[in-house]
């Protein structure tokens, strides 16, 4: 199967959905299609909420392509790549509609970083979390605002320094990552559609308005984050990122 983003509308409720096929990473078009998507669904008057969800029964997302950081081969594609991730959270920060993330599976990189911007996370067991950039001699700096905002500096630091660490699913649940964490997937489902259909027949300008007040001290992120994506297109043009990503692939 080729890489995707889809949405689907009913009832009130968008379930914007991505995939790839490598643990569903984020290479530059996905990125892209999804950041406008989100865009749209925030948009549209026939959607009041939106359910943010990945395929497939293991990772909800492997963070960034592997395969198009080894082909940066200068600041200018390093920035132009990160500032996906960039857009991405931007589109969920600024969109006028409540995220549900479906967390079923492993959030590895940008993928926590994916479900730390959500509104709301509803994960299951085996939904464990790993911020592996330093690893590969990068640094979650584009995600890392959205990560800390969740969870705090503390917990956020921890995450990053050791970076070869997973934490469970309740540690994240536990640090506020997740709002609820569920023994098994069909629970997880069940929780979000209950959610979903409430929300669907709720005040969208209330909670537009509550959606302001929740993101409230991240005006400056639509410049704040594409300065961290510079600092990440710098570092990923190193020896060290080149050779560590190399054996990561060979894994």
């Amino acid at each position: 199967m080729e890489a995707y983003v889809k949405s689907t509308t009913h009832n009130g409720v968008t379930s914007v959905e991505f995939f790839h096929p490598q643990s569903n990473s984020l290479p530059a078009h996905v990125l892209a299609d999804l950041a406008t998507t989100i865009r749209r669904a925030g948009e549209d008057p026939n959607t009041i909420v939106i359910i943010l969800r990945s395929t497939g029964e293991k990772a909800f997302c492997a963070g960034a392509s592997f395969d198009e950081l080894v082909a940066i081969q200068n600041e200018e594609e390093g920035l132009s790549f990160f500032s996906g991730f960039a857009n991405v959270i931007n589109a969920m920060r600024t969109c006028p509609k409540f995220i549900i993330g479906r967390i079923h599976g492993k959030c590895v990189g940008g993928g926590v970083g994916v479900a730390a911007a959500v509104d709301y996370a509803i994960a299951a067991e085996g939904a464990d979390v790993k911020l592996s950039e330093l690893a590969v001699g990068i640094g979650p700096f584009v995600v890392g605002p959205a990560v800390e905002r969740k969870i705090g500096v503390s917990e956020f630091s921890q995450l990053a320094i050791d970076a070869s660490m997973w934490r469970n699913a309740d540690w994240a649940r536990r640090k506020g990552l997740f709002a609820e964490l569920h023994p098994d997937v069909q629970a997880m489902d069940e929780s979000i559609t209950k959610l979903a259909t409430t929300l669907s027949h709720s005040s969208p300008e209330a909670m537009a308005d509550m959606k302001k007040i929740f993101w409230q001290g991240t005006e400056h992120w639509s410049d704040f984050l594409m300065e961290r994506a510079k600092i990440s297109g710098r570092l990923v043009l190193s020896d060290f990122t080149k050779k560590a990503i190399a054996k990561f692939k060979t894994k």
